[in-house]
């Protein structure tokens, strides 16, 4: 009786440090806005981010602007069916819909949605403000403590092409996992400044292929956008890149299935 006592409490000790994040896809494939393409969803809808949890994509990206009475909304554009995001109320927002019929999802319906599986992670780009530094700064640590107000950190990695808004999301949580979008600065200069990693465009990881080495070298991530060549896909696994961000989930996943 004891020994199996023994045995049932060495299973559960076991268990409990198996991580959330554990059990999280590990397949380097970020669907950009969603897995949207094949199936003509809109990008950055509900209905994107549940095809890349049903493909098993590693990451869903999508992107996160701040209206003018602060609410975060996701969307691509700096608009909304003609609607300037930052200068329009939630309100405002709310009178047109998406092609599908969803409405515009805030963050924290978005994260809802995402926090009802653990395969497929939230990759949280917030955008640079077109008003201001201060504001893009804000954009980022009302991402940070909106991911935390859910407990969702364990879903959340983030990206941005904001630099000082980068930095201020880091030292809002200093364990957020932040990866710098611009191309603008070396690995060297990232892993200064307490980045996790970089997301660059595939052309400057092309025209210094030695950023990629250099970076994980140094703990840093490397990641690539907006990957829909094959060659180029191929490429960046050749090189072990960590993620592979792409409008073409499905092929991509094809690739990586003949290596």
């Amino acid at each position: 009786m004891f020994r199996g006592l023994s045995a049932f409490l060495f299973i559960c000790l076991i268990s409990s440090c198996v991580s959330t994040k554990d059990m999280f896809h590990q397949n380097k494939v970020i669907a950009h806005r969603g897995a949207w393409k094949a199936q003509s969803h809109p990008q950055n809808s509900l209905a994107s981010l549940n095809e890349a949890i049903r493909l098993g994509c590693e990451g869903s990206e999508f992107d996160v602007w701040m209206t003018a009475d602060e609410v975060l909304v996701v969307n691509h554009d700096a608009d909304f069916k003609g609607m300037p995001i930052e200068t329009s109320t939630y309100a405002q927002l709310l009178t047109q819909n998406l092609p599908n019929g969803e409405k515009i999802p805030t963050l924290k319906e978005y994260l809802a949605e995402g926090m009802k599986q653990t395969g497929t992670k939230l990759i949280l780009e917030f955008k640079p403000s077109a008003i201001s530094v201060e504001r893009s700064e804000k954009v980022g640590e009302l991402s940070v403590k909106t991911v935390q107000e859910l407990n969702a950190q364990k879903w959340v990695d983030y990206i941005t092409f904001s630099y000082e808004g980068g930095k201020k999301a880091i030292a809002t949580d200093p364990k957020a996992n932040v990866a710098y979008l611009n191309g603008d600065k070396s690995p060297a200069q990232l892993k200064e400044a307490g980045f996790f990693g970089f997301d660059y465009n595939i052309r400057v990881l092309r025209a210094k292929p030695e950023w990629i080495k250099e970076a994980q070298d140094l703990g840093l991530t490397v990641n690539a956008w907006t990957v829909n060549n094959p060659e180029d896909m191929q490429w960046l696994l050749d090189q072990k890149a960590d993620f592979i961000t792409t409008d073409e989930p499905e092929l991509l996943f094809e690739l990586i299935r003949k290596k």
